[in-house]
């Protein structure tokens, strides 16, 4: 059972919301990437949790896929038009969000930027996991696995989203430093679509029929990877490291198919984030930077407490 921090009631804040088209009770709007993949249920219900926590509203409402950027700025703009009172926002694109976070800002509303990074300054507080480092854990997870050397390809997810691109650099980086004699021999972007990530994987192993290893950095990405490699009988040939936990998935790694997963605490990205504004309406100022955990998952550890807590969260004891 995971533990609640109860946050203080916000009666005070209630005399925030008396200005023009706000209604008494507080109202956060919450902008995901997009609301189909399991990462974001379970962020809604971190950030439903601090909610029911506080006493307050969340408005839940994100695009259909991860790059429909302009749909973001429309959500967030009319969140804005409709004077909530804060807004938790996981950009899909690092500069294309830049206006309407600096708009929000302006006309007084505290925005918290979470799982993904934005080109501004001008936000309460940056609510995500260290991508640059989980990156490179996955490059060690990978490089120990083949032994040091071998031909890799990467299933990378979409240009210009802070997280994933961090998550990429940082793989990239200390793949390069830390074993030499790994080899990136192709990448291809998925665009966050599962069924475009087995495509383009297909496509690289069967360009490249000596692949010893595949790194996915983002959920789609090692979907299809997974399904890519089933489909050529490749599972014991083509290591494959993934990044995000998803019921999917599950069958894929207790199978071997998925040899480790690199995976995020998205109900505590949620709560947390939450919480950051609340405390800016609180007149209080929430550190700039939380970096919350990241865990490799093995058949090691798979069913150890501690991943258990953060792989299998009940979304029904929150979400409608």
């Amino acid at each position: 059972m995971r533990h609640k921090m109860m946050l203080p009631a916000l009666v005070a804040l209630v005399a925030l919301a008396g200005g023009c088209n706000r209604s008494e009770t507080i109202r956060i709007g919450v902008v995901p990437k997009a609301v189909a993949h399991e990462f974001w249920s379970a962020v809604h219900a971190g950030a439903d949790e601090a909610a029911r926590d506080a006493g307050v509203a969340i408005e839940w409402q994100g695009p259909s896929a991860e790059t429909e950027f302009s749909r973001q700025i429309e959500i967030v703009e009319a969140m804005i038009n409709s004077r909530v009172d804060g807004i938790v926002l996981a950009p899909t694109e690092a500069t294309a969000l830049v206006g309407v976070v600096e708009r929000a800002a302006r006309e007084g509303i505290p925005v918290t930027i979470f799982d993904s990074g934005i080109n501004t300054d001008n936000f309460v507080s940056f609510v995500a996991s260290n991508n640059h480092k989980a990156g490179q854990t996955a490059a060690r997870t990978l490089g120990e696995m083949l032994g040091g050397k071998g031909k890799i390809a990467l299933v990378k997810n979409v240009p210009g989203s802070a997280s994933t691109m961090a998550r990429e650099e940082g793989f990239e980086e200390a793949l390069a430093k830390e074993f030499p004699n790994v080899e990136i021999v192709d990448f291809k972007y998925c665009q966050s679509d599962r069924a475009l990530a087995l495509q383009v994987s297909e496509n690289m192993l069967t360009a490249h029929p000596d692949l010893d290893g595949m790194f996915a950095s983002a959920e789609p990405g090692t979907v299809g990877a997974a399904k890519a490699l089933r489909n050529r009988e490749l599972v014991e040939q083509v290591k494959l490291v993934g990044f995000d936990w998803t019921y999917t998935l599950e069958r894929d790694f207790r199978e071997g198919v998925v040899r480790a997963l690199v995976v995020q605490d998205p109900f505590q990205i949620g709560r947390r984030a939450v919480q950051t504004v609340l405390a800016a309406l609180r007149g209080e100022t929430p550190p700039k930077r939380i970096d919350t955990d990241t865990h490799v998952v093995t058949l090691d550890n798979i069913d150890k407490p501690e991943i258990v807590a953060v792989l299998r969260i009940d979304l029904g004891g929150y979400l409608p």
